[in-house]
């Protein structure tokens, strides 16, 4: 038997997983000898950040709650790792699963290797090559002591060999983030309230902004905001808000009528917005996959990327954190004038079916 932990934590994670969860369901109905455990880290706690994805993914509910959400990063790092290692102790699997770049990630490889048990990281060799993102010193710190890599990508490979890993363990598969999105395409479904019955498809932009180089500026968050307002010409903009940055928006007194600030919003009624959307100004990672693979205009609000593919092959463009940028790249998307989705090498759906397929090829 084939026994794996599989581990989530912050709200990227659970589309990351979903997948893999469901690949291992069904070699199990094929009557492969494999099983799997489910360990939420709590990292993300608010149901919005957490609990709707369990129930929208069709993902069981967690075998563990670690509750390692709050605190400072050590405090969380450190909470989850104390935890997790009493989970492995008490249920010893062959195999940990991370995914992504959260401290989650971080946390629970090292407790695993320090246990001696075999790590794979889902999304491994993505760089940003920014040391003052925490997700780059989490993907740094876990890659360097993974067994086997789970790649999104060839660029993903290249930083792999680069770094001297052999290649019997850097494993290019794809992207479980777009095997959930594709699953769930035909359940998409338009968001409940006045704010979204009113939206004309084609004929509004969604945005998201959480980093700090963004948000922890007032007057910069201000002029970055303004300028958006400015260079989508009247067409509605709704920006579903961070936690983190609703704090930092409550002393700046915007006041655009076509700028709607809403509650984060599940995944199904997300991605919907997306889809149907004009375009996409965000500075977070994830989006600029999903929009690149529905083929909607994306524009990100960086100085760098861990996943260049999408800027090579997919719908999105690098402009900076400088508010002045805006202005060209939003009028040549207002005109029509936009890349269009080039296709990425195994971004088709069975990622997590390779995935699976793989360690029963390495573990039985």
């Amino acid at each position: 038997m084939i026994k794996i932990t599989l581990v989530a934590g912050a709200r990227p994670n659970f589309m990351k997983i979903a997948p893999i969860v469901h690949a291992v369901q069904s070699k199990q109905k094929e009557g492969f000898p494999i099983s799997y455990r489910l360990v939420h880290t709590g990292q993300h706690y608010d149901k919005k950040m957490s609990g709707d994805f369990f129930e929208q993914l069709n993902i069981p509910e967690p075998d563990a709650n670690l509750g390692g959400g709050g605190g400072t990063q050590a405090e969380q790092t450190a909470a989850i790792m104390v935890a997790f290692e009493k989970e492995l102790m008490a249920n010893r699997p062959d195999l940990v699963i991370v995914v992504g770049d959260v401290t989650s990630t971080l946390a629970c490889s090292i407790a695993a290797k320090k246990l001696v048990i075999d790590v794979a990281h889902v999304e491994g060799g993505i760089r940003s090559g920014d040391l003052s993102m925490p997700e780059e010193i989490n993907r740094m710190v876990t890659d360097s002591i993974t067994d086997h890599f789970f790649t999104t990508s060839e660029i993903a490979n290249n930083n792999l060999r680069k770094l001297g890993f052999s290649e019997n363990q850097i494993h290019f598969v794809g992207n479980t983030m777009i095997d959930t999105l594709m699953a769930n395409m035909e359940k998409l479904k338009r968001p409940e309230g006045e704010v979204f019955d009113g939206l004309i498809p084609g004929q509004y932009f969604v945005m998201t902004m959480h980093r700090p180089a963004n948000v922890d500026q007032e007057e910069k968050l201000k002029e970055m905001i303004n300028a958006i307002m400015e260079g989508t010409q009247g067409l509605p903009v709704i920006f579903p808000v961070h936690p983190r940055t609703a704090k930092n928006l409550q002393n700046l007194g915007i006041n655009d009528p076509k700028l709607y600030m809403t509650e984060p919003l599940p995944y199904l009624e997300f991605n919907y917005l997306v889809k149907h959307a004009k375009g996409v100004i965000t500075d977070s990672g994830g989006i600029t996959e999903e929009a690149s693979v529905m083929d909607v205009p994306c524009i990100t609000l960086r100085n760098n990327t861990e996943r260049a593919e999408t800027i090579e092959l997919g719908t999105n463009e690098l402009i900076g954190t400088d508010p002045k940028k805006l202005k060209p790249f939003l009028e040549k998307l207002m005109q029509g004038d936009w890349k269009k989705y080039k296709g990425i090498p195994y971004w088709d759906g069975n990622t997590a079916k390779r995935i699976v397929d793989k360690i029963i090829e390495i573990y039985s």
